[in-house]
């Protein structure tokens, strides 16, 4: 089963005349969609209350809600209380999660920096391993970290390194962002086998049940020699990836991701359009 749904809200929504996410879930149901991912990207604010009325939507139109932990997580950074600042920053996602009825939170681990590559890596995978354990001590070990996929250079999170964090612990379920893997490798995910290379490298590294589970952000972007510009939608056909070229391979390998659509003010329109392609795929694969 694939859930399918928006970062965040469409601008559709607002101009439909919506005003809070609390109206979300059902709007959503509407268009088919299944998945639904609040970001608390520039800090978390999101009160008890409001996180079970939004909730409360949730499950009345069978939405699946994942969260996005705050930009400015860095477990690599040397300043012990900037990594405090990010331990605890996954920790009151995670307690938002909960209130929302989700188990998912998307991470960015952190920078190179100062360090080489590998010390910084390490850094990075000995501050989620911490996390797991404040999340653990604080009743909320049921909650899965995802570290995401990065789309430039300087931050640690291309896909091997995204895989080689979670081997660490089974909680870690890896988001991979294949805008960001485009933008990274300067457009190679132009074509199904592309794709298929991606999903053999999760397959070898976390085996196939892990890897099917796999929580995917999604869009087309635009990238410089540096990486990662500006997230684009599926209208402007200049860009890539494309999610024709993953649609069958995910059918094809009986995965079963959540999906997040990061198009630029369209991801609920192409949300429903990778929708479409997925149950065009599986009436081929019959």
């Amino acid at each position: 089963m694939f859930r399918v749904g928006p970062a965040g809200n469409a601008d559709s929504f607002y101009a439909q005349g919506h005003t809070a996410s609390l109206e979300a879930p059902a709007w959503l149901h509407a268009l088919g969609l299944t998945a639904y991912e609040y970001s608390f990207g520039h800090g978390v604010a999101l009160r008890e209350e409001t996180a079970l009325a939004l909730r409360a939507e949730a499950e009345k139109y069978g939405i699946s809600v994942s969260v996005h932990a705050p930009y400015y997580i860095n477990f690599s950074n040397p300043a012990p209380e900037k990594r405090a600042a990010s331990l605890d920053y996954v920790l009151r996602s995670a307690q938002r999660a909960r209130w929302l009825g989700g188990n998912r939170v998307v991470v960015h681990t952190g920078a190179q920096q100062k360090y080489s590559r590998e010390e910084a890596l390490a850094r990075c995978r000995e501050g989620l391993l911490e996390a797991l354990e404040i999340l653990e001590q604080n009743g909320l070990n049921d909650i899965r970290l995802c570290p995401e996929t990065m789309g430039r250079p300087g931050q640690i999170g291309d896909l091997e390194e995204v895989l080689y964090l979670c081997r660490a612990d089974e909680r870690l379920i890896p988001c991979i962002d294949f805008a960001h893997l485009h933008a990274l490798s300067q457009g190679a995910l132009n074509d199904r086998a592309a794709f298929a290379r991606v999903l053999d490298q999760a397959e070898n590294a976390l085996g196939w049940e892990r890897a099917r589970r796999m929580h995917i952000h999604f869009s087309a972007i635009e990238f410089t020699q540096k990486g990662e510009k500006r997230h684009r939608t599926f209208a402007e056909e200049a860009f890539g990836p494309r999610f024709c070229h993953l649609a069958p391979e995910l059918v094809q390998r009986d995965y079963a991701p959540v999906i997040i659509c990061e198009s630029r003010g369209t991801q609920a329109e192409d949300a429903v359009k990778m929708l479409a392609m997925l149950e065009t795929a599986k009436t081929q694969n019959n």
